[in-house]
């Protein structure tokens, strides 16, 4: 520890006589004013300092008397950005590691990608962060991913600055600061950066797109969403697209709009440049392209000779394109994955299929954003349009389990399907009754060259990332590449290098943190390809794996527990019960040959850099768990309250604004009234096709209806319809806890009398969907039950009220130590 105190305090004296100046330079230094126009007229423009944003209003520059025409008027000027400053698209596909795009040795056509990489240059050192939200939070703040408080995914966040799922205001968005010099800023796609509990119209919407300096929002919330029917929001308002539409896909929608976005832009503001964050949700789960894509991918056959040939493909690929330097090893197969010569042929079937829709889902998604490219090529405006293409926010998922899914949500909750069972969904793969994800072996393979996949924040393979940037007329070393190591939090710094625009010292009244990110304007000069990097140190945290690197040298811990086993395996002490090994990347771009028996002093010396970088950015407290963490409690509405009370129609809530079942006692009671005549439709639901449940009447007949994920269904029925009149309808569920996933028993009663009753042996573990909502009255985007009813399934009688209350299951003293133990780690204090 001495040489640990040591390490902080020489390191601190040179991060403070090094970094502290620069961001006093910075807030010292300032930028020449330009203007344009006649002053006071109102074509007027002006560029600002940027220091203070938004910057103060100027002084009226006209003349007041005490009549009109003995004055002399005069308009603010218009805030522009610098002159030459260009537009900016920065697209950012989700879950795709080194080898999946054509681009970089990939089988999988991607022409957009690859258009921009003829066109500019390819960087084959980029790096994320190994999950969703953090990497995003990196990318549009320029800081690492706990000093923005997304150590992990918002959906588990805890009470930690690292991990709190809350972009501080003293940590401004590019977004913000593009839009207070002048530019006009939109965001498309995936938001996995507003924490779950603020998803509702109660708000506050400061941690919205629109609070983080995004003018124009439309997208989904949370980690993915159905691309058939997804849970999407333009600016605060939920929308409904597909309703009338056969064959709608948001993929195509997206592109749809963004398109709109930028002609409706060009027709009324040419002039104005952009700032456009394109963020698709392919390729997360769930795997859904239209089946002319499906068709497309699967006619070409790239798959059909398995994994363990893929990555030979896509590694001589590799070579062949230069993507990865003269000598790289590819590494070896694990052991705990099988080889595809080992698989009967019902498994390769199923495989192939999984692998066929996958990168049918990738093409499709690419030719949308060739699209969106094409529009800015049409507009005249490409040749001034900074292109940052980013393929991934982490290696490819794992999270399909070792056999793949035609139901995600069930594979992230450690729920099995049999190969046999998937093979019944082999024709709806993709479609809306499905969805899917894949095998962690194509997982794997699509990470070629290296180890890992997504969530291994200590090995490439779930952060090394392809990427392109082009900026026709600026970029001159065309088609390019660059191998300088960078990272997520270096996009800010390049885009306000280009712009002229300076990091501001104080936005909204709050001091700023400095950028932590390095800009990497400097690789586009020819004269800098073989440059040293500017980013010399960085670390990477998730889930306990971590790793340093520094110069060229990186220490690393291998995981103790493989990603695809979702949480559900013991883990280590998470600060001393994990190994480390040790790379000379500079010579081992695949991180193949641990050198760390070799050099102990040099591992130990990174190790101790690492504990000194996670004090500076937050990452401390050190935290393994990953189921656990879902069911820490968060600041809510419904944070506290065993009791919750509705009345009249209402959908659209989000389910972390909602009553919360799993895990516990229940019971759900609502008051109707029946007209004469009968009445049927939904009370209450959350949840729908793929996991949850539903209260309503059926042809007259109260139903209590459970999926579990659509593997399962359970359900409780009246055998009699409910005459006209006041009736009370009780479900009562009684959960056989502690621990995730158990059984219990259910009781439907009618007016008092028990009318169903039925034990089931487990329920939903810990998450019961992502992008339905909670509705009273009516049922929005999927059913819970297909064979009963379609949405919106009105109910056609009055509710007058619904109530549910949360009972938590009768423990002994044993099962209370037990649950207790389970969430120790992560249970927040109550203050």
């Amino acid at each position: 520890m001495k040489n640990i105190e040591k390490v902080r305090k020489v390191r601190g004296l040179l991060l403070f006589s090094m970094v502290v100046p620069m961001f006093l330079l910075t807030a010292a230094t300032s930028h020449a004013q330009q203007t344009t126009g006649v002053p006071c007229s109102p074509s007027a423009t002006t560029t600002v300092d940027g220091k203070y944003v938004p910057s103060p209003p100027s002084d009226f520059g006209g003349v007041i008397n005490l009549s009109a025409t003995d004055s002399k008027p005069c308009w603010p000027a218009k805030v522009v950005p610098p002159k030459g400053a260009p537009n900016i698209l920065l697209i950012m596909t989700d879950d795709q590691g080194y080898g999946i795009t054509s681009t970089f040795g990939g089988v999988i056509p991607t022409p957009a990608m690859d258009r921009l990489a003829k066109a500019g240059l390819r960087y084959t050192q980029f790096h994320s962060t190994a999950l969703c939200s953090p990497t995003r939070a990196a990318l549009i703040t320029g800081r690492n991913h706990h000093s923005v408080g997304f150590g992990v995914i918002a959906e588990q966040a805890t009470g930690y600055p690292g991990y709190d799922s809350i972009i501080e205001k003293n940590s401004a968005t590019i977004g913000e600061i593009l839009k207070e010099n002048g530019y006009a800023t939109s965001w498309f796609g995936k938001n996995h950066n507003t924490p779950t509990y603020l998803y509702s119209l109660a708000g506050p919407f400061d941690q919205w797109p629109s609070g983080m300096g995004f003018e124009y929002f439309y997208g989904f919330m949370g980690g993915e969403t159905d691309q058939w029917t997804p849970y999407l929001f333009r600016d605060h308002t939920q929308v409904y697209p597909w309703l009338g539409k056969p064959g709608y896909n948001l993929t195509t929608d997206m592109a749809d709009e963004a398109i709109n976005y930028l002609q409706g832009l060009n027709a009324a503001a040419p002039e104005k440049p952009f700032f456009l964050y394109y963020v698709p949700g392919g390729t997360h789960a769930p795997h859904q392209p239209t089946p002319e894509w499906i068709k497309k991918i699967s006619d070409m056959h790239l798959f059909d000779k398995g994994w363990n040939e893929l990555r030979e493909t896509i590694f001589a690929n590799q070579r062949k394109l230069g993507v990865i330097p003269p000598g790289t090893q590819l590494t070896p197969w694990p052991d705990s994955l099988p080889k595809w010569d080992t698989l009967n042929a019902n498994q390769k079937k199923l495989f192939t299929r999984q692998a066929d829709v996958f990168a049918a889902y990738v093409a499709y998604t690419d030719h949308e954003i060739g699209r969106v490219i094409q529009t800015v090529e049409d507009m005249g405006k490409l040749d001034n349009t900074l292109i940052i293409y980013i393929s991934g926010d982490n290696g490819t998922s794992a999270e399909g389990s070792t056999v793949g899914t035609p139901f995600d949500l069930a594979a992230i909750q450690a729920v099995d399907i049999p190969v046999e069972t998937q093979l019944k969904f082999y024709d709806v793969w993709g479609s809306a009754l499905t969805t899917p994800h894949m095998s962690v072996a194509w997982s794997w393979a699509f990470d070629t060259p290296f180890k890992w996949t997504k969530q291994v924040a200590s090995f490439f393979g779930g952060t090394r990332q392809g990427m392109v940037i082009s900026w026709p007329g600026h970029i001159k070393d065309v088609g390019g590449i660059r191998t300088q190591f960078h990272h997520m939090i270096d996009i800010v710094p390049t885009i306000l290098d280009v712009t002229g625009i300076p990091a501001p010292v104080m936005v909204n009244g709050i001091a700023q943190k400095p950028i932590e990110g390095v800009s990497m304007a400097y690789t586009f000069d020819a004269a800098n390809a073989k440059a040293a990097s500017k980013r010399e140190t960085q670390y990477f945290e998730m889930f306990g794996n971590r790793a340093i690197y520094h110069d060229g040298w990186i220490a690393a811990t291998p995981p103790p527990q493989p990603p695809w086993l979702m949480g559900t395996a013991k883990m280590p002490e998470v600060l001393n019960g994990y190994k480390w090994e040790l790379y000379n990347i500079a010579e081992d771009y695949s991180e193949n040959n641990n050198l760390a028996a070799r050099f102990p002093d040099k591992q130990k010396e990174l190790q101790e850099l690492f504990l000194v970088e996670a004090q500076k950015y937050q990452v401390f407290p050190l935290d393994n768990s990953i189921l656990e963490r879902i069911l820490a409690p968060r600041p809510s509405a419904t944070a506290g309250r065993t009791e919750f009370t509705y009345s009249g129609e209402m959908s659209g809530l989000p389910d972390g604004s909602a009553p919360n079942i799993l895990g516990k006692s229940y019971s759900i009671t609502a008051d109707v009234e029946i007209p004469p005549g009968g009445a049927e439709g939904m009370l209450n639901t959350l949840g729908g096709r793929f996991g949850g449940y539903g209260l309503y009447l059926l042809k007259g007949r109260p139903v209590f209806s459970y999926n579990l994920l659509a593997v399962e269904h359970f359900r409780w029925e009246s055998s009699e319809a409910l005459p006209p009149g006041k009736h009370t309808i009780l479900f009562d569920f009684k959960y056989d806890g502690p621990g995730f996933g158990k059984g219990g028993t259910g009781v439907l009663s009618v007016d008092g009398k028990e009318v169903a009753r039925k034990t089931v042996p487990h329920t939903i573990p810990v998450l019961m969907t992502i992008d339905e909502s909670f509705d009273v009255g009516m049922d929005t985007r999927t059913g819970v039950d297909d064979n009963d009813y379609q949405p919106p399934f009105r109910f056609t009688g009055k509710l007058v009220k619904l109530t549910v209350n949360l009972k938590p299951a009768p423990m002994s003293a044993e099962d209370q130590k037990g649950w207790d133990e389970a969430v120790r780690r992560v249970s927040l204090a109550a203050e």
